[in-house]
C-alpha cells in the first residue's frame, strides 16, 4: 500500500533541493563546498524594510487574516511602482494581486487559466517550475526554443502551426533565468502581436526586472499598448530586495486573468502576512537606492567571474541583467559531465544547463549570489581547470 499519488511518484525532486542534499554529503566528507548553483541572494534585506516589519509586528491588527487579494496598501504600492518605473497605470483593485512569491503565482496561474489536457508554451531553456507546474495540473508543455544566436529572444517561427493552435498560454522571462538574456520593449511588442493574433494568453515572469547593470533598464511587457488585453506580469521582491524567505510578490495586468487567479488562490491560501505586505510596500515605494547598491556588487562579481572563465577558454558574455552567468561547456563535455568534473575537482557547484530544458544542453549556469570572499575562492579553484578544459 502506498500513500503517494502516481503523479508525485513520477515527479523528480526539485533540483535545487537535491543540491542541498549533495552539499551536506560532501561537507560531511570534509569537502569545502562553494555553491554557485542556486540563485538565492546572499546580501541582506535593506534595514528600512526590516524596521518597517518590526514596527508592524507590534500592531495586533496585522495578526488577522489578510484580504484575499492583498491589503490595499500593498496593491497601491505595486501600482505606484509601475507608474513611476514604467509609466504604466494599474487599477489596484482589479489589475493587481498579491502573491506569496512569484513561484506560487506561476504554479497557480496555469490551472486558473488553462484546462487539463491543454497546452502551454514554455521557454527552452527556462525556469523549471513552468514545466513542473504544468505537469502537476495535467497541462502539456510545448518548448519554445531560445537560441544564443538570437540573444535568447523568442522566435515564434520555430513553432509548427499545430503547436501554435494548441497553445493557450505563453511564459516569457526577462531578464532570463537561466540565460541572463535581456531584451528591449520591441521583443514584447512582437510577442503581444503574435499572441493576440493567435489568441494566446501571456505571462511574463519579471523576477529579475530590477537586477540590471550599467545603463540597461528592463522593460515591462505592460508598456506595450494593448498588452493588458492578453497579458499579465509577475514580479517578486526576492531578488531586488533580498527578500527570498519573506515570500512576497505580485501579479498585474489583464483583469480576467487576475480575477481567475485571485479566485483560485482564495480557495487555497489567505494571502501573505499583512506585516510583510506593509514592509514590501515600503520597499516598492522607496527610491531603490539599495537595489542600485546591490546591483553594483553583483556587477563587480559578474566581471570577475567572466574574466576567470575566459582565461580557461570558455566563451562567455558579460550579462546586462540577473545575477546569473550562462556559459557553454568546453568541447567534449556534456552539461552534466562538466558540472560533475567541476564539483569533483574544485568543490564548486554549478548547474548543468540540461536541467532547464533540451536547449540547455551544452551550457551551464553560475550564480553570483555568494559572498565576495567565497566567490574569489571559487574563481581561484576554477582557474586550476585551465589546462584541462581547453
Amino acid at each position: 500500500m502506498t500513500f503517494t499519488s502516481n503523479k508525485i511518484q513520477q515527479l523528480p525532486p526539485y533540483f535545487f533541493s537535491s543540491i542541498d542534499k549533495k552539499k551536506k554529503e560532501l561537507s560531511s566528507q570534509g569537502i569545502d563546498v562553494i555553491d554557485l548553483g542556486i540563485g538565492a541572494p546572499d546580501l541582506p534585506t535593506p534595514s528600512f524594510v526590516i524596521e518597517t516589519l518590526k514596527e508592524e509586528l507590534d500592531n495586533p491588527k496585522n495578526a488577522k487574516y489578510s484580504p484575499y487579494s492583498g491589503i490595499p496598501e500593498y496593491r497601491e504600492a505595486v501600482a505606484s511602482f509601475y507608474l513611476k518605473t514604467y509609466g504604466v497605470t494599474l487599477d489596484p483593485d482589479t489589475e493587481v494581486l498579491a502573491l506569496i512569491g512569484s513561484k506560487e503565482g506561476i504554479a497557480n496561474i496555469i490551472p486558473a487559466v488553462v484546462n487539463p489536457g491543454e497546452s502551454i508554451l514554455v521557454p527552452d531553456p527556462g525556469y523549471p517550475v513552468y514545466r513542473t507546474a504544468a505537469y502537476l495540473t495535467g497541462v502539456h508543455t510545448i518548448n519554445l526554443p531560445l537560441d544564443r544566436k538570437n540573444q535568447y529572444a523568442p522566435d515564434f517561427t520555430k513553432l509548427s502551426q499545430e503547436n501554435i493552435e494548441q497553445a493557450k498560454l505563453l511564459f516569457l522571462n526577462y531578464p532570463g533565468n537561466p540565460t541572463s538574456a535581456t531584451v528591449d520593449v520591441s521583443t514584447f511588442e512582437h510577442a503581444v502581436s503574435f499572441c493576440r493574433e493567435n489568441q494566446i494568453a501571456v505571462v511574463h515572469d519579471s523576477a529579475y526586472s530590477l537586477v540590471t547593470y550599467e545603463d540597461y533598464k528592463a522593460p515591462s511587457i505592460l508598456e506595450v499598448p494593448g498588452a493588458k488585453d492578453i497579458a499579465i506580469e509577475m514580479g517578486s521582491l526576492s531578488k531586488s530586495y533580498n527578500m527570498t524567505g519573506w515570500r512576497i510578490g505580485y501579479a498585474v495586468g489583464n483583469k480576467e486573468m487576475i480575477k481567475a487567479l485571485a479566485n483560485l488562490k482564495s480557495n487555497i491560501d489567505t494571502s501573505q502576512f499583512m506585516a510583510i505586505q506593509k514592509a514590501a510596500s515600503a520597499a516598492l515605494t522607496s527610491d531603490h537606492a539599495s537595489v542600485r547598491e546591490n546591483n553594483e556588487i553583483y556587477y563587480k562579481r559578474m566581471k570577475k567571474m567572466v574574466d576567470a572563465l575566459r582565461t580557461i577558454g570558455i566563451d562567455v558574455e558579460l550579462p546586462k541583467g540577473s545575477f546569473f552567468i550562462w556559459a557553454p561547456v568546453p568541447n567534449g563535455y556534456s552539461s552534466a559531465a562538466f558540472a560533475e568534473k567541476v564539483l569533483i575537482e574544485t568543490g564548486v557547484i554549478i548547474t548543468p544547463g540540461n536541467l532547464f530544458g533540451p536547449s540547455g544542453e551544452g551550457f551551464f549556469r553560475l550564480s553570483m549570489s555568494v559572498s565576495n570572499d567565497r566567490l574569489d575562492e571559487a574563481i581561484k579553484r576554477i582557474a586550476n581547470l585551465k589546462a584541462r578544459v581547453k
